[in-house]
């Protein structure tokens, strides 16, 4: 089969795409055909040897898949030809892929493999920033920095699906705030100037942040009393500080949202966020916005898409 392979830790250019075996499961494995690939901003960072999870030189990337499934154990409720998502953490980039039974799961008619391959990470963080970490309640409003990116779309409309009451996007052109309004923003405003446009609106409730930056503390003065800030990634490179005086003064909150080291700690986790959030994918409210694919002989180029901050919706490598 073919593969990606990261080979050196140079970078996102120096991916490789080589001829490999296949997989060989488990006992506890699905071998899946992979369909599409969700390419995520952690495999950057593996490219250049700068993510936590540092496996041995040469490996495959790729953590979250969709596809058919080819073989699962008896007994497991899978069957060859079953649509399914999966989080396999490594191995994705590939034409298959293994993935433990506990993180494999049903796709509803109505999603794409394309979009399966968009749920887990994306939808998966954004329901535990918004309704585990900061208890969402019916009517609030919410601020989704990163609007128009893959977890910025997620956040968007998970927020809808489980009550809030507005969304407000903030992008940084107005054709990515077109994009936010697609995925079911109520508005949006530039990031050049957001402060001002939400504090004359009152302010938010929440603040959904995957981009950290200057636009950190902004993002703290336009919260309401009790407002929480979801801390979720540092996409613009720098990760801010706070004085924790502003939090004292104005009773708001700064939550950390570090999903993969919550769920991966806790087995069944993803299974119940995945069961939470399956009616809304059957209802349409959570339609995954795709964005550009790639053939895995483009992988380099899907990961400078994230790298240079080019991505709306969800980055994908089709096999």
């Amino acid at each position: 089969m073919k593969a990606v392979q990261i080979t050196t830790l140079d970078g996102p250019t120096a991916l490789e795409v080589n001829e490999l075996p296949s997989p060989q499961p488990g006992d506890d494995q699905v071998l899946i055909r992979v369909r599409a690939a969700g390419v995520a901003f952690p495999e950057v960072l593996q490219s250049r040897g700068l993510y936590q999870m540092k496996p041995d030189l040469p490996f495959t990337p790729g953590a979250e898949i969709a596809g058919d499934v080819i073989s699962a154990p008896a007994g497991s409720g899978f069957a060859p030809g079953d649509r399914v998502a999966a989080l396999c953490l490594l191995g994705g980039f590939a034409e298959e892929a293994v993935a433990p039974l506990d993180t494999t799961f049903k796709l509803p008619d109505t999603i794409s493999y394309e979009q399966g391959a968009s749920i887990i990470f994306n939808y998966g963080t954004a329901y535990f920033a918004l309704v585990e970490r900061g208890h969402l309640v019916e009517g609030e409003s919410v601020l989704v920095q990163g609007a128009a990116g893959g977890i910025g779309t997620a956040a968007i409309q998970v927020a809808k699906a489980f009550g809030a009451g507005r969304v407000i996007a903030v992008t940084s052109t107005p054709e990515k705030g077109a994009v936010a309004l697609e995925a079911g923003a109520d508005e949006f405003v530039l990031a050049d100037g957001f402060k001002d446009a939400v504090a004359d609106q009152g302010g938010v409730d929440i603040v959904v942040d995957p981009v950290g930056g200057d636009r950190f503390t902004d993002s703290l003065r336009c919260l309401k009393d009790d407002g929480r800030l979801l801390v979720i990634g540092f996409t613009a490179g720098e990760i801010p500080t706070v004085k924790v005086n502003r939090l004292l003064l104005n009773n708001i909150a700064v939550v950390g949202v570090g999903w993969g080291a919550y769920v991966l700690k806790r087995p069944g986790h993803i299974a119940t966020e995945w069961a939470a959030m399956v009616p809304h994918l059957e209802s349409g409210a959570l339609q995954p916005v795709v964005g550009p694919a790639f053939p895995l002989e483009e992988a380099s180029q899907a990961l400078l898409t994230l790298d240079e901050r080019r991505a709306t919706g969800k980055v994908l490598l089709v096999p």
